[in-house]
C-alpha cells in the first residue's frame, strides 16, 4: 500500500523581494519556489548577492516577500504582521548565527534561558540545563562566553535554539566562526538532531564541505534557484564526544502539535 508523502513544512511560491534604495530597486529574489518537507536537512548555497540571506530571512520570519506565498506548515505567514510573526518565531523556528549571537556577561545557562524568559514559559532552568546537556556542555553552564572556545559558544546557541522546541532549526552559516574541529563537532549536532530527533534542519552555507552534510543542496543564482539536488552520500561530521540527548519528538508528533495549534 502506497504511503502519502507528507506535506511541506516549508513551502515557498514563486516568491519575489524587492528592495527600493532611493530610485533603484534591487531584486534579491525573481520568482523562487521550494518545498523542504518534515525532517529534512538542507542547505542553501549561493554566491554573495544570490539572494541566499534574503530567502533565510523569509522562511525564518524576519522579512517578508514582495510578491508570493510562503506557507509554513501550511499557514500562510507571507502576510502577517510583526507581533504575529515574532511569536510564529518564538513557537517554532530556532535560529543559530555565526557569530553566536550570546550576551558576554551572561554565563550559558542564561543565555540558554533568554527564549524562555520572553515566551514566559515555566521551569527555565531546567529547561536549559537539559538543552545543554543535549550538546555536551554540562560540566560549562556557568561559564561566560569569554571562558568557551568558539565551538562551546556556538553550542550554547544551538541548545538557545532548541530550548522551545522548535519545528525547525535556521542556521546561518554555523561554522563560518569556527576551525575545521569545531566545525565539525558542531556539524555533528545537526546531523544527530535530524537523523535521531526528526529535526527539520535549513542551512546557509557558502563552504560546499559543510554542505555536503546535510541531505540536499539548493544552490540560488541571481535570486533563483539554480539547481536543487539531493546529496547521494552525506559528509559524515566524525564520532563527537558526546552524544545528542534532546527530548526526542519524531516527525509525525511535531506534524500533529502544528495541527493542534491551528485547530486552537
Amino acid at each position: 500500500m502506497l504511503q502519502t508523502p507528507p506535506d511541506p513544512i516549508i513551502e515557498i511560491k514563486d516568491v519575489t523581494k524587492i528592495y527600493k534604495m532611493g530610485d533603484v530597486e534591487v531584486h534579491a529574489l525573481r520568482g523562487v519556489s521550494l518545498n523542504v518537507y518534515p525532517g529534512e536537512m538542507v542547505a542553501i548555497m549561493g554566491p554573495s548577492g544570490s539572494g541566499k540571506s534574503t530567502l533565510m530571512n523569509i522562511i525564518g520570519c524576519l522579512d517578508q516577500p514582495t510578491s508570493g506565498a510562503y506557507l509554513l506548515a501550511g499557514q500562510d505567514v507571507s502576510r502577517l504582521n510583526d507581533d504575529q510573526l515574532a511569536e510564529i518565531r518564538g513557537r517554532r523556528l530556532g535560529f543559530v548565527f555565526q557569530t553566536f549571537n550570546l550576551l558576554s556577561r551572561t554565563n550559558a545557562i542564561e543565555n540558554v534561558e533568554l527564549p524562555l524568559i520572553y515566551s514566559g514559559a515555566r521551569n527555565r532552568r531546567g529547561r536549559a540545563q537539559a538543552a545543554l546537556e543535549a550538546v555536551g556542555l554540562s560540566d560549562r553552564m556557568y561559564h561566560r562566553p569569554n571562558e568557551l572556545s568558539g565551538g562551546q559558544q556556538q553550542r550554547v546557541a544551538i541548545a538557545r535554539a532548541l530550548v522551545n522546541n522548535p519545528n525547525i532549526i535556521m542556521a546561518d552559516e554555523p561554522t563560518g566562526n569556527l576551525d575545521s574541529k569545531a566545525g565539525a563537532e558542531v556539524m555533528a549536532v545537526f546531523q544527530q538532531l535530524n537523523e535521531e530527533q526528526g529535526m527539520t534542519v535549513v542551512l546557509v552555507t557558502h563552504e560546499s564541505e559543510i554542505a555536503e552534510h546535510t541531505r540536499r543542496i539548493v544552490h540560488l543564482y541571481d535570486g533563483r534557484v539554480a539547481s536543487d539536488k539531493p546529496v547521494t552520500n552525506p559528509r559524515r561530521a566524525g564520532e563527537s564526544i558526546y552524544r545528542v540527548n534532546h527530548r526526542p519528538v519524531n516527525v509525525e508528533d511535531r506534524q500533529e502539535s502544528i495541527d493542534v495549534q491551528h485547530a486552537a
